[in-house]
């Protein structure tokens, strides 16, 4: 009888033992998982954006490199004005030494971007530099009646566009900055329209303050095509106001829904109008990422 007690009990720990190892290896997949999801909100992971115009420091090449550095982003989106273009070479050889990716570089255009002699100086210097990265563009002046006819009329100024970046390697990013052009359907029936290979999209939080509320709608659209996400704060209701991010009261719930998508591209964090010095701004920015992947973590 005791033999078989001790039997029974030992068979009895084993099944016990061998449980506990089974929830502790669901749990530890369970987190590495979470922790795999999250990891796309890591500074490692980040764009700087909107800093070179929206910085009352007015760095140069050398100094936004350095603060680039100093705040653990190695990656940068390059806005710019008419002031900037005699540095734009300086720009990506400061950054090549640094060990920073041009992950974009700003281009904005009508309906006729071969006209646009600013173009060709990009393209020229993207060239010459050897620069593989993407053109994130925005486009105006599509007042034709029809939906079909604007689609059509946007594509061409498109592909226009994305057939000379291709030449050299690059890469077109359709940029949502307000109007027709700036709807992510609009931008989806053009990539479709066109179904060229080197079009994706960059979307911006900062540019989505009529059309935040279709996001659960058009997210699963455009996911297939995002190139970035640029995230910023959202609050109050429809339009939101902009602020920097962990100040809303949408932005986590949307950074959740991203994380538990097949989204495994870049984040980005802009300053514009959030802080006089780009610095401050950028660290508004990651100070409320940082807070929002607090609550992230313990959420299902």
């Amino acid at each position: 009888m005791m033999n078989q007690l001790k039997l029974s009990f030992a068979k009895y720990l084993l099944n016990s033992l061998a449980l506990l190892f089974m929830l502790i290896g669901i749990g530890s997949k369970v987190f590495a998982q979470k922790k795999a999801k999250l990891a796309i909100y890591d500074k490692k992971n980040l764009i700087a954006w909107c800093i070179v115009p929206f910085d009352s420091k007015k760095r140069g090449p050398e100094e936004r490199a350095e603060m680039l550095k100093k705040l653990g982003i190695n990656k940068l989106a390059y806005d710019w004005r008419d002031e900037h273009i005699p540095v734009f070479d300086k720009e990506l050889k400061v950054l090549k030494e640094n060990n920073i990716k041009l992950q974009g570089f700003w281009f904005a255009s009508g309906p006729n971007p071969e006209k646009d002699k600013n173009l060709q100086v990009i393209l020229d210097m993207l060239k010459r530099n050897k620069a593989k990265t993407q053109l994130w563009c925005t486009f105006w002046g599509f007042d034709q009646e029809s939906q079909i006819e604007k689609v059509k009329t946007a594509s061409v100024a498109v592909g226009y566009v994305a057939g000379k970046l291709a030449e050299i390697g690059c890469s077109l990013g359709l940029y949502n900055h307000g109007g027709w052009f700036g709807e992510p359907e609009n931008q989806v029936q053009i990539i479709d329209y066109l179904k060229m290979p080197n079009i994706g999209i960059v979307y911006n939080f900062s540019h989505s303050e009529h059309q935040i509320d279709r996001f659960s709608q058009f997210y699963p659209k455009i996911l297939p095509h995002l190139y970035a996400i640029n995230l910023t704060g959202l609050k109050g209701g429809i339009p939101a106001t902009v602020v920097p991010v962990g100040e809303g009261n949408m932005e986590e719930g949307l950074m959740r829904t991203i994380m538990n998508s097949s989204y495994k591209g870049p984040i980005g964090i802009i300053n514009e109008s959030f802080a006089p010095d780009a610095e401050d701004g950028l660290m508004m920015n990651m100070k409320g990422i940082k807070e929002i992947l607090e609550k992230l973590k313990i959420s299902k």
